[in-house]
């Protein structure tokens, strides 16, 4: 699978963006996706993640009740929908995907194929 991050940009601290990944190669539906970001200066880190079915999330902390991952298989596309963002969140976002045996399946670590990333830029 071919991933291509898109989205991302210059926001002022409390705005919103919202980032998408779009597939392409292999059927989108047996993939678990995620979310993943690296600071400057820091590791990369994981941010979210959705299961094949889009009926399991999971979130890092720092992120729970400001950003919303989600999927739309039919056009092999995955979100991440990001509010009341914070300069703390200025980094590169990347997608990611590993094939998931079950339909609720979902990763926080462990996958093999990324997109490009996409940079996110939150001023204060």
């Amino acid at each position: 699978v071919q991933l291509q991050a898109s989205g991302g940009g210059l926001v002022q601290a409390g705005g919103s963006l919202r980032l998408s990944c779009a597939a392409s190669g292999r059927t989108f539906s047996i993939y678990a996706m995620g979310w993943f970001r690296q600071a400057p200066g820091k590791e990369r880190e994981f941010v979210a993640a959705i299961s094949r079915s889009g009926g399991s999330t999971n979130y890092t902390e720092s992120v729970k009740g400001r950003f919303t991952i989600s999927r739309d298989n039919a056009k092999r596309l995955v979100y991440l929908q990001m509010n009341i963002l914070k300069p703390d969140d200025t980094a590169v976002y990347y997608c990611a995907a590993e094939p998931a045996s079950r339909l609720e399946k979902l990763y926080t670590i462990g996958y093999d194929y990324w997109g490009q990333g996409t940079k996110v830029t939150v001023s204060s």
